[in-house]
């Protein structure tokens, strides 16, 4: 019998079912493209409860949603570009290397190491 229960462990996903995903934006992000032709991101963030109740107690106005923008630059926006909801990670990857002259291996580290790190910040998410 266990006394305690362990985290929820996600689900690991071998590098070709990772690279089959296809990542897909999430719908509460407000998208700005500036005039450099960068993408900036403004995205909600989550409140733990417990903060949320020492907000309130301390008449801070809980009601308003906290966001956190993220400024991407030109490789970061292109990438961001080529999540259209109907690329695979590969292909995104591939025109990434084609793009910037990169081999498909070298394109593949700096493009899954940045899809993580967005899904990590709950921008993205993979179906």
């Amino acid at each position: 019998m266990r006394v305690f229960k362990g985290k929820n462990r996600t689900v690991q996903l071998t590098r070709a079912e990772a690279l089959k995903c296809t990542p897909i934006k999430n719908t509460e992000i407000k998208e700005e493209r500036l005039e450099t032709g960068e993408v900036l991101l403004t995205y909600p963030i989550r409140i733990r409860p417990w903060v949320a109740d020492l907000v309130r107690r301390f008449g801070w106005e809980g009601n308003r949603v906290q966001s956190k923008k993220l400024h991407l630059d030109e490789l970061g926006t292109t990438v961001w570009d080529l999540m259209d909801g109907r690329r695979s990670a590969r292909q995104i990857i591939k025109g990434f290397a084609r793009k910037y002259q990169l081999h498909t291996r070298e394109a593949e580290v700096g493009v899954t190491r940045f899809l993580r790190i967005l899904g990590k910040r709950g921008l993205i998410g993979l179906k």
